[in-house]
């Protein structure tokens, strides 16, 4: 009979915290995380292109970005998140034990009288205070760390991200000093060696943050394509240097054309223009990089400007993740986690201790060795 496999349960308390810590961590990431990924990486990327829209179920259109381009929807989903949620957060923190402790007075009050509070002692008063959570600290620990990614990973985006995230955690520790003292009983304390499983959550955010954040400028933004404009098709091309006079033209570079009898009949025009420009409307653009309607090759495809582009961006993400990741370890390096003439002074304690125990050994040896001879002696004495 087969046996029933069976589940893998932490062997100390110290597994277990670390396993429930970075469930915790990944469930909330994903989950606040998910609508930015989909504006800066996803948003607009597979809709199609006039005359050939990807439908849902043949019917419904998908969603497309700003006609500025996704970094502007992607900057004001992080200014949303790092203003009103972090407001929201603070609000919350402070308004449930302010309305438990309410609650609470208005208890006591209706039980003994309107000065009970008053004829309380101090530590009666202390006790009706609200219990701190199990896992207040660790609540705590996931917001810094949530805000750390938030400030980290879109930064590209949105650069107000760090100014507004030292804003907020500056007047949250005025709100957390005031909930400690005033709002909550007062906490058990407890030892701790490190931070636990927080540092590898660190690290790892931080090469996430990178790779986004490379993803970001080449994929999100129009900087590799304006770049490849003024090197390659613009009025500065084959000149090795670039300016403004040299984006002249950018714009409609940029934009492919399409020939409005080429709509597919659920995406016809009510109108043809005509009330508006005096003529019929044949031809509109879009932003994409394809051939005219009227090309000699196969309508609509990619240009080579567009593989172009992309190779730049691919060539932009390679470079600038293994810069970053450079200077990263350099810094590591020349900079140690431990001071020299701490890490000396380890050394020299360890030292130490080392040959006090080699000398106790030594002595405790000694006195053994001692021993057994006055034994001996009095032994050998003794016989007749």
């Amino acid at each position: 009979r087969p046996s029933m496999p069976q589940c893998i349960q932490p062997r100390t308390e110290s597994e277990w915290e670390n396993s429930f810590t970075l469930k915790m961590f990944l469930f909330q990431f994903v989950n606040l995380n998910s609508s930015t990924f989909y504006i800066a990486f996803f948003l607009g990327r597979f809709t199609g292109r006039p005359g050939a829209y990807i439908r849902l179920i043949n019917r419904w259109k998908l969603e497309e970005c700003h006609p500025s381009g996704c970094l502007i929807d992607l900057c004001m989903q992080m200014g949303i998140i790092m203003v009103l949620k972090q407001t929201w957060n603070n609000f919350m923190e402070l308004g449930y034990p302010l309305i438990q402790n309410w609650w609470t007075r208005r208890r006591l009050r209706q039980e003994h009288g309107p000065n009970a509070k008053a004829s309380f002692p101090q530590w009666e008063r202390d006790y009706n205070l609200q219990p701190m959570n199990a896992y207040g600290l660790f609540d705590e620990y996931l917001e810094m760390i949530l805000q750390f990614g938030f400030t980290t990973i879109f930064v590209a985006a949105f650069p107000l991200a760090p100014l507004l995230a030292l804003l907020n955690n500056i007047i949250e520790i005025r709100l957390d000093a005031y909930k400690f003292v005033t709002q909550w009983r007062r906490p058990l304390p407890s030892q701790a060696k490190d931070i636990g499983i927080w540092y590898g959550i660190l690290e790892g955010i931080g090469i996430l943050s990178v790779i986004t954040n490379a993803f970001v400028i080449a994929v999100t933004s129009d900087f590799i394509p304006r770049l490849v404009y003024a090197y390659k098709y613009g009025p500065c091309a084959g000149q090795g240097r670039a300016g403004e006079r040299c984006m002249m033209g950018y714009v409609n570079a940029s934009l492919s054309m399409f020939r409005v009898s080429d709509f597919e009949n659920t995406s016809v025009p009510r109108t043809d223009g005509s009330d508006m420009f005096g003529e019929a409307v044949k031809y509109c653009r879009y932003r994409d990089y394809r051939e005219p309607p009227d090309s000699p090759g196969e309508p609509y495809s990619y240009t080579l400007q567009f593989w172009h582009v992309l190779a730049a961006r691919l060539a932009f993400i390679i470079v600038f993740e293994h810069m970053v990741f450079t200077i990263k370890n350099l810094i590591a390096y020349l900079i140690p986690d431990l001071p020299k003439d701490l890490r000396d002074r380890m050394r020299r304690e360890k030292y130490l201790i080392q040959e006090m125990m080699y000398e106790a050994e030594l002595e405790r040896l000694q006195k053994e060795k001692n021993e057994k001879k006055k034994n001996y002696r009095a032994h050998h004495n003794a016989l007749p």
